[in-house]
């Protein structure tokens, strides 16, 4: 892979970054009103805190990425 493939690659994990951060911030928001409701549907609340755990999982595996290895 040549340099600009890879800038290109940092580029988009970048981009896809940004857009499951933003996802993940309005899904705590949402999750938070859901839970302040006063009779929460547990079904929609339990399925909204799944797929937050599913964006921070790929949300730490893009900040991995693109991390670069330190060899002490």
């Amino acid at each position: 892979m040549d340099e600009f493939q890879g800038m290109e690659e940092v580029i988009q994990l970048r981009r896809e970054l940004e857009a499951l951060e933003r996802e993940h911030r309005e899904l705590d928001n949402e999750i938070r009103s859901l839970r302040n409701a006063r009779s929460p549907d547990p079904l929609r609340l339990r399925r909204l805190e799944k797929r937050g755990f599913e964006l921070k999982g790929r949300i730490l595996q893009i900040k991995d990425l693109l991390t670069p290895d330190i060899i002490a």
